[in-house]
């Protein structure tokens, strides 16, 4: 064989080399990032979700803190009531949105 051929071969097989250690480092640094950006959304789902448990206790106290004997006070506990069962299915139905918006988003990333 001659020495081009040689070094040909050398060269290449250092080329494919080079570029799998590149191809290698690139993947590991997408599935970090991936992995951070996933972690971030499950803090931001935590916090909100915290945010939103605080909101209807806060609700909720005020709700039982209004509460009196008369026909009037149990009408206007009714309704608080009823506007809360309302708040509390909207939040249902976001969180559910957003469970089917992260699942799409974790299934294309996949």
């Amino acid at each position: 064989m001659s020495k081009p051929t040689v070094d040909a071969f050398f060269v290449g097989r250092a080329v494919a080399e080079g570029l799998y250690e590149q191809l290698e480092n690139l993947f590991t640094n997408a599935l970090s990032e991936l992995g951070k950006f996933d972690a971030e959304q499950r803090e931001n789902l935590r916090q909100f979700t915290e945010q939103v448990l605080e909101r209807a206790d806060q609700e909720a106290q005020m709700t039982n803190q209004g509460t009196t004997s008369s026909s009037y006070g149990s009408s206007r506990v009714n309704s608080q009531s009823i506007d809360l069962q309302a708040t509390i299915d909207e939040l249902r139905a976001e969180i559910a949105e957003l469970r089917s918006e992260l699942q799409r988003y974790r299934n294309r990333n996949q």
